[in-house]
């Protein structure tokens, strides 16, 4: 058992010297521990996966869509694919929903809510528009099958996005708002009770430009987008957006770590204390004031360890508390990672959003860099200010 003991100890160590933090400031990370978690972990590896997989949809919805997001998994194996595998998943799925299809069409006879319950009356026909779309249309499951059987990976690709993006769609009509109740002690903080989307124009600071995009010219200017989640981070999405609302980061500087773009933090009197919030996978609400043990198999709903991770740096004064303004980028790089990918600070951050336009921007900030203006662009018909309690 000692023998055991030491050699669990030796490569910890080996892991920390192999992976250390690069250049972090002592006021935003303190060190975790090496993450010990299988390489095959289904952690979501975009912003756009992991935003897909916290809205709070019903059961039935989230079995079809973990139906297809198995498929993503299977084309990643090289070489011999399991398309076989696959079509089973599709017509799963399409099974799955056409009986989805049928619950909207009795929700206006049926007494008991069923499937869609939650989906107000007035989304009904937009709802079965998009299911046609989803079930029939151009890069649905249909024709999904059909790319299938002709055994084309990239047709798979394509149809198989479109077919997700739609049922997030339709899953988004069915979450109007937060699936639970905050505790007491919060509500009367800003709260985000679903999606919002925010605009940041970025300014050079030196004066330079930024590389153009593909065809493009360069640019002083770029914009970057941030999709807020408040399903899962409805304080920390909630003090953010009110800060963009109220201006309070248009012309502030940036300045850059090895692996995060961080906002400025001498922002006076500005913005909420808000308590670490951070939802595990497969929990009802989020936790407050408490870390997750990756190490013990405890994963965040927004990982991390994605690059264009949006979160809020810690408190200068406890662990258990975000900065009430101070925000930052994650670059996420799997070289500067831990075994199975995941970063080691997962799980030590109130994530609340991901970067989905202007990712490339990114890795051009540098340090004296300036937002010009920050916008909150939809979702502040989800923003509940403090007044309105």
């Amino acid at each position: 058992m000692k023998k055991l003991k030491s050699a669990v100890a030796a490569v910890l160590i080996l892991i920390e010297m192999s992976f250390p933090l690069a250049n972090w400031n002592p006021w935003l990370l303190s060190p975790a521990g090496a993450v010990l978690y299988s390489p095959d972990t289904k952690v979501p590896r975009t912003g756009e996966l992991a935003l897909r997989k916290s809205i709070p949809a019903n059961s039935n919805m989230k079995a079809i869509q973990d139906t297809l997001e198995d498929i993503s998994y299977l084309l990643r194996i090289p070489q011999r694919k399991p398309y076989g595998t696959m079509e089973g998943n599709v017509k799963k799925a399409l099974k799955a929903s056409l009986h989805f299809f049928c619950d909207i069409t009795q929700i206006a006879v049926d007494e008991e809510e069923s499937i869609l319950g939650s989906l107000p009356p007035e989304l009904k026909e937009k709802g079965a528009t998009l299911y046609t779309s989803l079930v029939d249309g151009k890069g649905g499951l249909r024709n999904l099958i059909e790319f299938i059987k002709e055994k084309d990976a990239d047709k798979i690709s394509v149809g198989l996005s479109s077919s997700l993006d739609r049922l997030a769609e339709l899953e988004l009509l069915q979450a109007p708002g937060l699936p639970f109740l905050l505790p007491k002690q919060y509500v009367t903080y800003p709260r985000l009770t679903g999606r919002g989307i925010v605009e940041l124009t970025i300014e050079k600071g030196d004066g330079s430009t930024f590389s153009p995009a593909a065809g493009g010219e360069a640019r002083n200017l770029a914009t970057i987008q941030v999709v807020l989640d408040g399903y899962s981070a409805p304080l920390t999405a909630g003090n953010f957006a009110k800060l963009v609302i109220d201006g309070a980061y248009d012309g502030v500087k940036l300045k850059c770590t090895n692996q995060a773009v961080l906002s400025d933090n001498e922002l006076e009197e500005k913005g909420y204390s808000v308590p670490l919030e951070i939802k595990p996978s497969g929990q009802f609400e989020p936790l407050y004031k408490t870390m997750l043990s990756v190490q013990d198999g405890e994963l965040p709903v927004l990982p991390l360890s994605v690059y264009g991770a949006v979160a809020m740096a810690h408190s200068a004064v406890t662990e258990e508390y975000s900065s009430p303004y101070q925000f930052f980028f994650y670059l996420y790089d799997k070289r500067s990672a831990g075994l199975g990918g995941l970063s080691f600070d997962e799980g030590q951050f109130s994530v609340f959003g991901y970067t989905t336009m202007g990712r490339d921007v990114l890795a051009q900030i540098k340090n004296g860099d300036i937002i010009r203006s920050a916008k909150l662009v939809q979702g502040q018909d989800r923003l509940i200010m403090p007044n309105e309690n």
